[in-house]
């Protein structure tokens, strides 16, 4: 018999069906080598990914690739079952194809030996078929199944922020410490109306972390703001697994969980009702879809309609937006009153920094009625309560003889360096509260418009977050290019 070269492929997929673990596989690929003068160069493998999509197989998209090479370094692809190579009829084809005529390279199933001929080849396709049959009903299956243990209320997911899993097949249960702070970014939110941005870098400035362990970022805080777990809901069915996809609202399943609520439902609601007014305003459009940061804010000094924005280039290429109103393109206004955006950045971002320079706003005060109060004053003194309880876990360790006197002494010292850092956090927050006795509130709205200045000037944040950013405290902006006059009309809640 001819020596062969050949690679073996090794799947475990992510669902509960029945089939060998990768040990056992790549050992039946070996002993098939040997038994039919095949030389294993290389077994890959793929553990925990469905064979539903070749393109997210990556070790699947490197022998593919080894095999396709000029060197030609294998005559044969080994698996266990054709399931393995794939679970997509058609990608099967494809690949199988482009191995056997590109580069005369064949895909041999150990435990489904075919016979040569076209009735091999229709016995191959009719297995291929079963195997792509079962892999869509078993995923039928498990999506009826997680349905309705969803419509049960039952949580099926990697519990967030503020909760825990302490039992298998139990609720999660909440996390005291997370879930102080779980309150805190939704009364920073609701209440005090602050902005993701300004939430994020709150958070940070004083050690916070993710659940992740990360620094907050603003995807992370309207994540937990947009999450009604945190109510005692649950969500399910909101995204497309494959593309993370946000699906039409009718799809999603929305109940009663089994879980204890961090937070009322009126403070989630209110929180709800503020991120559907300030970044959704009933008849405009969302950030995401506009050309420039001040879309959406700009009105005309005439008629007060919206002006829209159009793509426009200079001589060297460069882009710029040009802004126009929209009732004159309707004929129901008298002035196009146009204005390109290069001029109007500078006019706006020089207006910006006159404030901060000269320190005198004008604004409009808006009332608000807080829903839950949360206390930031006992947020961080249960923190600081509890390195008392770590210190008494590092002692018990070290006496133990679990921890060297090292290892005691560097976490002692950790320990020290929180407790310093959390009794600074509480002075600051002391002396704050005492200037807002005493400071006027133009103090507090300087400090918005500072944050906000510092976000419009940094190129790390894009033209959506911007224009979120600047929704946070101004209401509109009017531009009277005649009079050469700029005004922008500021809010602040009280």
């Amino acid at each position: 018999m001819q020596q062969r070269y050949g690679y073996g492929y090794v799947r475990v997929s992510t669902d509960k069906q029945e089939e060998l673990s990768p040990d056992s596989q790549e050992n039946l690929i070996r002993e098939y080598g040997k038994k039919n003068n095949i030389v294993i160069l290389k077994i890959f493998f793929e553990i925990g990914v469905s064979g539903r999509s070749a393109d997210k197989r990556p070790a699947f998209q490197e022998m593919i690739g080894s095999a396709k090479s000029k060197e030609h370094p294998v005559d044969v692809i080994l698996v266990w079952k054709y399931s393995r190579f794939a679970r997509n009829q058609e990608e099967s084809i494809v690949y199988k194809s482009l191995l056997k005529k590109q580069n005369n390279v064949d895909v041999l199933s150990i435990s489904e030996p075919l016979i040569d001929g076209p009735f091999g080849s229709l016995i191959e396709r009719i297995i291929e078929w079963m195997d792509e049959y079962y892999s869509i009903r078993l995923s039928g299956e498990v999506f009826r199944g997680m349905k309705e243990n969803a419509m049960r209320g039952a949580f099926q997911a990697r519990p967030p922020l503020g909760y825990r899993i302490s039992e298998q097949g139990k609720p999660p249960v909440i996390v005291p410490e997370e879930a102080e702070l779980i309150r805190l970014i939704f009364h920073k939110y609701a209440n005090e109306k602050l902005g993701f941005f300004d939430i994020a870098r709150y958070l940070n400035s004083r050690g916070f972390l993710t659940a992740h362990g990360k620094p907050f970022e603003r995807r992370s805080i309207e994540y937990i703001i947009q999450n009604p777990m945190y109510c005692g809901m649950i969500r399910w069915n909101r995204t497309h697994n494959a593309s993370n996809e946000i699906k039409d609202p009718s799809e999603w399943i929305v109940v009663d969980g089994e879980h204890e609520p961090i937070i009322s439902k009126e403070l989630y609601e209110a929180a709800q009702e503020r991120l559907r007014s300030t970044y959704k305003p009933s008849g405009t459009r969302p950030s995401s879809t506009y050309r420039h940061w001040l879309s959406g804010l700009l009105k005309c000094p005439d008629c007060g309609r919206t002006l829209t924005a159009c793509t426009m280039r200079r001589r060297n290429g460069e882009k710029y937006s040009y802004f126009s109103c929209y009732g004159y393109s309707k004929g129901k206004c008298k002035k196009p009153n146009g204005i390109s955006s290069l001029v109007l950045e500078k006019e706006v971002m020089n207006s910006l920094r006159e404030i901060l320079d000269t320190k005198t706003i004008e604004y409009e005060l808006r009332n608000y009625e807080p829903v839950e109060i949360t206390n930031e004053y006992q947020t961080l003194q249960k923190r600081l309560d509890g390195l008392i309880h770590k210190e008494e876990r590092i002692k018990a360790s070290y006496r133990e003889g679990i921890d060297t006197l090292e290892e005691y002494r560097e976490n002692k010292q950790l320990i020290q360096e929180e407790r310093e850092r959390l009794n600074s956090q509480l002075k600051e927050l002391s002396d704050s509260e005492s200037e807002k006795e005493t400071a006027p509130d133009s103090q507090a709205m300087l400090k918005r418009v500072q944050s906000i200045y510092t976000i419009l000037e940094s190129d790390k944040y894009t033209t959506a977050q911007k224009n979120e950013a600047l929704k946070q405290i101004v209401d509109k902006i009017i531009y009277n290019r005649r009079e050469n006059t700029l005004k922008i009309y500021f809010f602040y809640y009280t």
